[in-house]
């Protein structure tokens, strides 16, 4: 209690430039600079895409803006203050191991890999191979804003939306700016961004470096002899060229690259990630003509990753396997929208997406000498068209959309190999190729008068499996998860309903969802210390969220609720399984910020957030209990371009539990965090 009034109290303090709303149509999303109509928040977003389409409107969606980087601030754990969004662990990218990082909604969870769709400027962002997100990448990018659309059938941004969409969009600076921070256990971050004319174009320039010492993962009172702080260094860097190619006409091209090292606090569990990703568009947008847009796109990643052995005791450890994972990812997409009436309501347009990708282990040590080696891995297509239509009017009266979209996917040929390293072959399979049609689409109207507006949506998606849940066996301590070759793509039937009140300073939004997801992909129990990768029957998601916002004076009240009843149909070898939550789901998860979004000299925000239990297993065995963190930090600006700043994660010290084994060990989020720096712009 007296930790709840403590957090109540510094939720009084004066608030942050971190702004954040339901999309209720207000802003105006070209590729101009785009102002909220009926908000003081200004999101320049150019990331190379047509105007953001109103059909969204029928979906409960978010937006976040006003992304600050640096002083220690990431790009995930502002995805957390949205009570619907799950990552698939509670740790970020600091300390949590990066297979871990996949992003869902709604309940859908259950395994590592996303079943959001994740896009920066149109292009998808999972790993090639395994599906999750490499989320330190995005903290050195100048994001403009991310609209967070939850639900899937978005067919207009590809395959991959069961839970929803969470799209990331690049600004293009205007001078320079940067900032410096130091924090907790000798931790440094450090951001600039710079950009200006170029000839007839633009060029910006975006980076980030951060490192720190880290905490020891294991809770206390757990801990051995063998465990150690883990240790982070990340960075990235980014240029991005805009050029004119003619009336309404421009030409756009980006490079970045960054790098990802991390310990998980015991010796041989280092891991390495980098990854370039490249893309060209051209796009041709003219008010009230044919409007339309062309991009391709490369993705190359690749992951290094050391797992160990602790004794019980924690008082001695041993390599278990060394891992390296190399993966590309290739794309192309085409989208049209012709005038019609002097509106762009329709848009029709197809892409396609390739992913290769291996995973080249050894295991089976003999002191820190491998026994044993294994490679497995495949390739994966989709070619898929679409066409939406949406009419009406988004401030007044009805407004509604229907869209379709038809995908052919195919899996190459898969194999893998192990054998023994001064020895024969132990395994050598190769699994046959296969291809099939899944059908995806949206249909949803929205109501609006005056401050109310009404909205209703049906949608179907589908996700295809990733290379590494087809072919790549794991081991987690003692337990071992088979692959299996022969999964399924996993399909959602689903919709919601929703109301939202937007008057003056006050708004309001409440959406009800159920979601059933036939032939979800788990990690399913078929023995003690034994499982296996399998399609269950389905998970069954219903509930609610809610959200409220006050304007207060120079500052931003906002709360944010989700309750969701999630559970598993299952039979077969899976049956056990039967009515149970999903593994790392809670029930309940909730935040409450106040914002500052004032120009005056000071400013600063404060936001509690409560994540409910959840099960660490698919039998509910393990149970990783609730928290309530907070957040918060305070700005003085000394002259128009320096100001100087101050923020404190986790400041109650709460013990945020992760992950828990089977015999006991808890791994932890991060504990308290303060920062201190400073951040100019010119």
């Amino acid at each position: 209690m007296i930790r709840l009034l403590t957090g109540v109290a510094l939720l009084a303090l004066p608030a942050a430039a971190m702004a954040q709303e339901d999309y209720d149509g207000d802003i105006d999303w070209t590729t101009a600079d785009p102002v909220t109509s009926h908000s003081p928040y200004e999101i320049v977003v150019r990331g190379g895409l047509l105007q953001h389409n109103d059909g969204d409107l029928i979906q409960s969606s978010t937006i976040l803006a006003d992304l600050l980087p640096g002083l220690g601030s990431r790009i995930e754990n502002r995805l957390r203050d949205e009570a619907s969004i799950v990552q698939f662990r509670r740790s970020d990218g600091r300390s949590a191991h990066p297979t871990s990082q996949g992003v869902t909604l709604r309940g859908l969870g259950g395994n590592a890999s996303s079943r959001a769709l994740v896009t920066l400027d149109g292009v998808p962002q999972a790993d090639p191979f395994g599906g999750w997100v490499a989320w330190s990448a995005y903290d050195a990018i100048n994001l403009g804003g991310i609209i967070v659309t939850r639900g899937g059938g978005s067919g207009a941004d590809g395959p991959g939306a069961l839970a929803g969409t969470v799209g990331l969009y690049s600004t293009m600076t205007d001078g320079a700016e940067a900032s410096l921070a130091y924090g907790s256990r000798d931790s440094w971050d450090a951001s600039a961004s710079a950009g200006g004319d170029l000839g007839n174009g633009q060029v910006a320039v975006d980076g980030r470096y951060g490192r720190g010492d880290g905490f020891i993962p294991i809770a206390m009172g757990q801990r051995g002899s063998v465990d150690r702080a883990a240790a982070y260094e990340q960075g990235g860097l980014g240029v991005r060229l805009r050029f004119d190619a003619g009336d309404d006409s421009r030409v756009e091209a980006s490079l970045r690259g960054f790098a990802d090292r991390r310990d998980r606090g015991t010796d041989f569990t280092t891991s390495k990630t980098e990854g370039v990703d490249a893309s060209l568009r051209f796009v041709h947008d003219p008010y009230g003509a044919t409007q339309w847009f062309a991009l391709a796109y490369v993705q190359v990643r690749d992951f290094e990753s050391g797992f160990a052995s602790v004794a019980a005791g924690r008082n001695s450890v041993a390599p278990a396997l060394f891992q390296r994972v190399p993966a590309t990812g290739l794309g192309a997409r085409f989208e049209l929208r012709p005038a019609i009436g002097g509106a762009n309501p329709l848009r029709v347009g197809a892409d396609w997406r390739r992913t290769t990708g291996r995973t080249e282990e050894d295991f089976f040590f003999a002191g820190t000498t491998p026994g044993r080696h294994r490679i497995a891995g495949g390739s994966s297509d989709t070619l898929g068209a679409f066409a939406e239509w949406t009419s009406g009017d988004s401030d007044y009266g009805f407004l509604w959309t229907l869209s379709g979209r038809v995908d052919r996917w195919s899996l190459g040929e898969g194999h893998r190999l192990e054998r023994n390293i001064a020895g024969p072959v132990i395994t050598d399979l190769r699994f046959a190729a296969r291809q099939g049609w899944e059908g995806s689409g949206r249909a949803g109207v929205r109501w609006t008068s005056d401050a109310v507006s009404l909205r209703a949506a049906g949608y179907r998606g589908w996700r295809l499996p990733t290379l590494n849940e087809l072919y790549r066996p794991f081991r987690v301590g003692v337990e071992v998860t088979t692959a299996n070759e022969m999964l399924r793509p996993e399909r959602l039937w689903g919709g919601e309903v929703g109301v939202d009140w937007n008057s003056g300073g006050t708004k309001l939004s409440a959406t009800l969802f159920a979601n059933h997801l036939t032939n979800a992909i788990a990690n399913v129990t078929l023995a003690p210390n034994l499982n296996q990768r399998q399609n269950l029957d389905a998970i069954d998601s219903k509930g609610v969220e809610v959200s409220a916002e006050q304007r207060i004076g120079p500052a931003t009240l906002r709360a944010t609720y989700a309750f969701t009843d999630a559970e598993v149909d299952a039979s077969g070898g899976a049956a056990t399984l039967e009515g149970r939550r999903p593994a790392q789901i809670a029930e309940h998860g909730g935040s409450v910020s106040l914002r500052s979004n004032a120009n005056g000299p000071f400013g600063g925000f404060a936001t509690l957030r409560y994540i409910g239990k959840q099960n660490e297993d698919d039998l509910g065995l393990l149970e990783l209990g609730d928290a309530l963190t907070l957040d918060a930090g305070l700005s003085w600006k000394l002259v128009e371009a320096i100001s100087i700043e101050a923020r404190g994660e986790n400041l109650f010290d709460e013990l945020v539990p992760v992950a828990i084994s089977s015999s006991g060990i808890v791994e932890r989020a991060t504990p308290r965090t303060l920062w201190v720096g400073a951040r100019v712009s010119f």
